[in-house]
């Protein structure tokens, strides 16, 4: 709740964030998330996020990022649509557009979260 309208109203800007920054920020939802539901050290931080429907800071920014992209192509101005419409660079490419993001891989924790909601939604089905 304390972290959430900074980040969406700079979604853009996080898009080119290093993953370590993102990962600080990820500490601090973990902390906060602890905090409120007042739990031990050892419960995992997956399991908040799981319980809590809690999406992480990556998956997050790039909900965030890919909403942004489709509200943008779709746009009456021509300007911002010519922005969002690009060809990606190569991969080898040292400058990172904002859409790139939409390539990245998910994190660890990430991961850990997606399997830990299928084999719950598989659990009750």
């Amino acid at each position: 709740m304390c972290i959430k309208p900074v980040m969406s109203y700079a979604s853009s800007v996080f898009a080119h964030a290093r993953p370590d920054i993102l990962y600080d920020l990820q500490i601090v939802q973990n902390k906060f998330c602890r905090r409120a539901a007042v739990a031990p050290w050892y419960v995992k931080n997956s399991l908040f996020h799981r319980d809590l429907e809690l999406p992480t800071i990556s998956k997050y920014m790039k909900d965030a990022s890919k909403r942004f992209f489709d509200v943008a192509s779709s746009h009456p101005n021509s300007l911002l649509v010519s922005a969002v419409l690009h060809e990606l660079p190569p991969s080898h490419h040292f400058c990172r557009r904002p859409r790139n993001v939409l390539l990245d891989p998910p994190d660890d924790l990430t991961v850990e979260v997606e399997k830990l909601i299928e084999s719950s939604k598989m659990a009750i089905d």
